[in-house]
Order: structure tokens, then C-alpha cells, then sequence
């Protein structure tokens, strides 16, 4: 077995400024890892070397022209799966049947993990909120769910059903009513029992066999017997991450994420043996990215030592082993400032503060897509049961960017209502403005209503009726409200 060659990072060191810089510039373009076996399976479908960005662009202009047909072609040239227009999707008979033959156990974890997700996620929604001016005018925020909302889910490497727990979850939470999920047509993704028993058990009725960019490229376009949908959310691979970022205008998508990143912020207080086993839960992902980062200089080398064990013992513990070689790294602050100034430049997807007072460091960082908090709170319990979705933001779009929740499939709209008297208050600004622009029309808009004409006593009336009704709204008010946890 080849010994770990992860490299260590002491920032008292001269060089310490130049290794962080690349480490930094290396986890912002993982976008770019694409294996030998995709780069050749690529080549020989379009008969040139292709970027994976170049492959993505033809893929959805593709689609985007020939619907159904390009999908099925590429699912036959990529996925090495025939299907056509009737099997692209799985039936609802299917989906009985899995969830009839499912594992009791496992449907009952399900149904657990729902109701965790659920119950955090209801308690964050926004509220619909007004602002009442009596006589004058009266302004709302009003909050309505998505109508239609496409799911990816990765069938590569493993089946994952906790993805579609933490993307069908908030939706349903927000009161999407259409959901479309698309599984690549392989043992662990549209053909995996498992994944099919927990879209009955979610009440998901749409269920096709396509993945990949030209999955993508279907929901997001629409063809025959998938209709378009209103933003895409879920993980994949380079293509599927290149294949949101094309689409988006078309329809809203989560974010463009890449492989899993945890980074591990520990005192004298943590145990090595706990560091490792996070720093390997991420790495066996593979790609994922693994730091700690600490000021206890023991902790480096004895974190080192307990990853070698436990890789030993791990089905995966090659595949953990190559991405910590490549995408580790064990990093020795001078201090515990220094330790979250790095982790901020690094804004990792998952921060995990292993320390003696973990809520006072938690309350220095400036971006993680999710915090983890002392010795007992390993990130797997984000990734399966926790209650916050795990969609997050990766490789440093933390700065910027949040993970998923329920409020991202809420479209908000304002209405603004005003009386004759609000209208009269307020044109002399409305002209102003419009003079400043050069768009007399807007002014002119304003003055129209304002002129005298016959029938006043009519339109008095109906201002008077308007300002009545105003009033008996007057208990409502625009104010801050504050987010309740779930």
C-alpha cells in the first residue's frame, strides 16, 4: 500500500504565503477534474477532443433543437442505455412495487430524516408582509412557491438517497406542487430500488431515467413528455455543473457546486482519531477536499498517523487515499486568529470547529455553507438527518453564496395599491425623478390622473371606498421578521 503523501503547510514558514495561494487557486478549479475515462468517452462520441465546456455547449444546443431525440441519443452514446419515448420514464407501477419491496428499516429512517427536514425547514420560510398608509397608499411582499422544479441526482459511484431527501424536502416545504427528478438509467441511480421506493415514499410521481448535461438541457428546455420546469437544484459531475450554468436565465438553478470540501478547525482539545475520520468522510468522495487546519502542532502529525490506520481498514480507503493525496492537506496556524482568517479566505462548504469553545470561533466566521460545532457533531449528520438541506456552496462561494432551503423556491412579488390623495403627495417626486431621466411619459402618467374632469364626486366616491378599506388593513405592518429555527 502506498504511504499518504498529504502535504503539511506551517505558516510560520517563509513558503507558507505561496502554498496557500495554491491551495486556494486548487480547490476553486476542481470544476476542471475530469477522469481519463470521461475525457476518452467524450472523444469518441463527438470524434474530436472536447473541453468539458465545449462538450456541455453542444449537448444543450442539441437538445434545445431536437428534444426527446437528442436526449435519447446521448443517454445511448454516454450512459450505454437504449430507451425510448415510453421508457425514458419510470412508471408508476414501478415505483409501487420498489417502495412495497423496500426495507422496512430504510423506509422508516425516511420517513424520520422527512420530518427533520420538514420541520426545519417550514420554521424558515418567509411570511407574506405589508405596510398600510391610511388614505394614502398601501405596499405588500408577497411570497408564492414555484410552480414546477426539476431534481438532479448523481448514479455514479453510489446511490444517494439522502439527495433527494434534501432537495425534495424544501421544496415541498415551500409548496412546490410539480417536481420532476432525473436519475442517470444506472444500478445506482433511475434503476436503483432504493432511490425509486423514496420518491413513492416523498410523493414524487415524475421519475426519469436520463442524467448528465442533457438532463439538464430537458428540464430546463422542456421535451416531448418531460415539460420544462422552473429551476433545477441537486448535485453532479462537471457536466451536469457546466450544464446549470448554461441553462441559467432559462430557468433558476441552486448553485454550481462542486466536490465536497470540509475544512477542520481543532485545539489541543480534539481528538486525532475524530479529525482523521473527518477529514477521510470527505475525502472518499473522491474528489473532496480535506484540511485541517490548528495551532496545536501535536495534532498534526498524530491526525496523519490515525488517517493511515483508518484508511487501511475502508472499502474505499484507495479511492480516500488518492484525494487526500492530492486535495489534502494539514495546515499549522500560529494562533487561532490566524486559523480563522485562513478559513474565511478559504470559505469552505463544510467547517467543522473541533475546540473548546466552538461558538466563539463559529461567531468569527464570515462564510461556510454549514458549521459544525464541537466533538460530537461530525458533518455527517448534515449530509444525512440534521435538518438543513445539504446542497452548499463550495470550492470559497461561501463568501457569496448559501445552501439550499426552502426560500429559494418562493418568488416574491411586491403590490402596491394607492389612493388619488397618495398619488397627489407623492408626483411632484415622480416628476422630479422623470424629468432627471428624460422619461417624460412616466411624468405624464402621473399627471393624467391628476387632472380635473366630470364625474368627480363619482371617482371621490370610490377614492373614499378605497381609503375605508386601507384602513381595516391598518393592523398589518411591514416589519423585520425575525427567522424562527425549526
Amino acid at each position: 500500500m502506498a504511504t499518504l503523501n498529504l502535504r503539511r503547510i506551517d505558516c510560520a514558514t517563509a513558503d507558507a504565503g505561496a502554498q496557500l495561494a495554491e491551495l486556494r487557486t486548487q480547490i476553486g478549479s476542481l470544476g476542471d477534474v475530469v477522469s481519463p475515462r470521461s475525457r476518452e468517452l467524450t472523444e469518441k462520441v463527438f470524434g474530436t477532443a472536447l473541453s468539458p465546456q465545449q462538450v456541455v455547449e453542444r449537448v444543450c444546443a442539441d437538445v434545445r433543437t431536437r428534444k426527446l431525440a437528442a436526449v435519447l441519443h446521448y443517454t445511448e452514446q454516454f450512459d450505454k442505455v437504449r430507451l425510448d419515448g415510453t421508457s425514458f420514464r419510470v412508471s408508476a407501477d414501478e415505483l409501487a412495487k420498489a417502495h412495497a419491496a423496500a426495507d422496512p428499516s430504510f423506509l422508516k429512517t425516511v420517513r424520520r430524516v422527512r420530518q427533520n427536514v420538514l420541520g426545519f425547514q417550514l420554521g424558515l420560510l418567509h411570511t407574506d408582509a405589508n405596510l398600510n398608509v391610511p388614505g394614502s397608499h398601501e405596499l405588500q411582499l408577497r411570497y408564492r412557491p414555484l410552480r414546477r422544479v426539476g431534481v438532479c441526482v448523481p448514479g455514479g459511484a453510489a446511490a444517494y438517497p439522502s439527495t433527494l431527501l434534501m432537495t425534495i424536502c424544501p421544496a415541498q416545504a415551500a409548496g412546490v406542487k410539480q417536481l420532476a427528478v432525473v436519475m442517470p438509467p444506472t444500478p445506482t441511480g433511475a434503476y436503483n430500488r432504493d432511490l425509486l421506493a423514496v420518491c413513492h415514499q416523498l410523493g414524487v410521481t415524475e421519475v426519469y431515467r436520463i442524467g448528465g448535461a442533457q438532463a439538464v438541457a430537458a428540464l430546463a428546455f422542456g421535451i416531448e413528455g418531460l415539460p420544462a420546469v422552473d429551476m433545477i437544484v441537486g448535485p453532479g459531475n462537471i457536466f451536469v455543473t457546466l450544464a446549470k450554468k448554461y441553462v441559467y436565465g432559462q430557468v433558476a438553478i441552486d448553485c454550481l457546486a462542486g466536490p465536497s470540501e470540509v475544512v477542520v478547525i481543532a485545539d489541543d482539545s480534539a481528538s486525532a482519531e475524530y479529525v482523521a475520520a473527518d477529514l477521510i468522510a470527505q475525502a472518499e468522495h473522491s474528489p473532496g477536499v480535506s484540511i485541517l487546519i490548528t495551532w496545536h502542532a501535536p495534532l498534526i502529525e498524530a491526525t496523519a498517523a490515525a488517517i493511515e490506520r483508518q484508511l487501511a481498514e475502508l472499502p474505499r480507503g484507495d479511492l480516500a487515499r488518492d484525494s487526500l493525496d492530492r486535495f489534502g492537506a494539514l495546515v499549522l496556524a500560529r494562533d487561532a486568529r490566524e486559523a480563522i482568517a485562513l478559513t474565511n479566505q478559504l470559505a469552505p462548504e463544510h467547517l467543522h470547529i473541533a475546540t473548546r469553545n466552538p461558538q466563539a470561533q463559529a461567531d468569527r466566521i464570515e462564510g461556510a455553507g454549514a458549521i459544525f460545532l464541537g466533538h460530537y457533531s461530525p458533518v455527517a449528520l448534515g449530509d444525512y438527518i440534521a435538518g438543513p438541506s445539504h446542497v452548499l456552496p463550495t470550492g470559497g462561494t461561501a463568501r457569496f453564496a448559501s445552501g439550499l432551503s426552502a426560500n429559494d423556491f418562493l418568488r416574491r412579488s411586491s403590490i402596491i395599491n394607492f389612493s388619488r390623495p397618495g398619488l397627489e403627495a407623492m408626483a411632484d417626486d415622480v416628476r422630479l425623478l422623470a424629468q432627471k431621466e428624460g422619461l417624460t411619459a412616466h411624468a405624464a402618467s402621473v399627471d393624467i390622473r391628476l387632472e380635473p374632469k366630470p364625474g368627480v364626486r363619482n371617482e371621490e366616491a370610490g377614492i373614499r371606498n378605497q381609503e375605508s378599506g386601507m384602513r381595516e388593513n391598518g393592523a398589518r405592518k411591514l416589519i423585520p421578521n425575525p427567522l424562527p429555527h425549526g
